[in-house]
């Protein structure tokens, strides 16, 4: 009887090996044959620290930051802003919260912030949280928190504060002060990019300060490639060309996956789909003027 059990503890034994061996070889075919998924984080490189974002939180982020920067407010409002969205929602534009409050801001209905509807709509909301900001008086001079408290009137008065690192970053890197710093790993584009889509976009974050118009000069088999000119942008946040040009062109990396974009150049760089981050552009690209932007759609 023992000399059978052990028979047959070692033929199950030598199935276990032949199912684990078997097991691994489909891993290591999985591994070796399927793509790498991206992790679809984005990343606003300060002071040598990155800070990551979704590219969910990073779409909402770009529209924050930009709508500071058409309305002619400094980079601290989009500092406040973004901690503000931070601690509110996560960046995420979401349909509950604490009582009757919705969307980015966590705004409520019944406090006078607009409708439900109003409130879901992501650029009626950040206007409303900066009508807020610009009546309190100094607020760039306040801390992140208090100014953000001064608008929210949040029954966590201190809870921005810890936002503040990423939100700096991520203001700097989208109001065009840090360049080459914001990066998104995202997937291969599915599909043909929808041109009238993204040039919608642009309108909805940009306020109509950055015209788009398409260059009928490129080539369609790599991509509708959209030609962006911020002067509208510099006019009304300092006059520097090169700071808006960076401003925009970052903001469309941090849309990316909304737009469809596959690449996108400014004058001192280039951003692609794929890649690492910020390069030179090529040799044989044309280099933007400043203040001017190129993205590229998926073809």
């Amino acid at each position: 009887m023992a000399h059978r059990l052990s028979r047959l503890g070692c033929a199950a034994l030598a199935a276990l090996v032949v199912l684990v061996a078997a097991v691994g070889g489909v891993v290591w075919f999985l591994d070796d044959r399927s793509p790498a998924l991206a992790s679809r984080q984005c990343t606003a490189t300060l002071d040598g620290t990155a800070w990551a974002l979704s590219a969910d939180q990073a779409d909402n982020a770009a529209l924050i930051a930009l709508t500071a920067t058409y309305r002619g407010l400094p980079a601290r409002a989009a500092t406040i802003g973004l901690a503000t969205a931070l601690q509110e929602s996560r960046l995420i534009n979401i349909d509950y919260g604490d009582r009757d409050s919705v969307g980015l801001f966590q705004q409520r209905p019944s406090q006078g912030w607009g409708t439900v509807e109003q409130i879901m709509d992501p650029v009626y909301s950040t206007g409303k949280f900066y009508d807020g900001l610009v009546g309190v008086p100094g607020y760039t001079e306040l801390p992140v928190t208090e100014a953000a408290q001064a608008v929210q009137r949040s029954g966590f008065p201190d809870a921005y504060a810890q936002h503040e690192g990423r939100s700096r970053a991520w203001a700097s890197a989208l109001t065009g002060w840090s360049t080459g710093v914001l990066h998104c790993d995202l997937d291969p584009v599915e599909g043909t990019a929808d041109t009238d889509a993204a040039l919608a976009r642009v309108q909805r974050d940009l306020g109509g300060t950055v015209s788009a118009a398409v260059d009928a000069s490129a080539d369609p088999a790599t991509g509708v490639v959209l030609q962006l000119d911020a002067a509208g942008l510099t006019a009304v946040s300092g006059g520097d060309p090169a700071r808006s040009g960076w401003a925009v062109a970052q903001w469309a990396v941090a849309a990316a996956e909304a737009l469809d974009a596959v690449a996108v150049d400014v004058a001192g760089g280039r951003w692609e789909r794929g890649g690492a981050g910020w390069a030179p552009a090529p040799a044989d690209a044309p280099t933007p003027a400043p203040g001017t932007v190129a993205i590229t759609l998926a073809p």
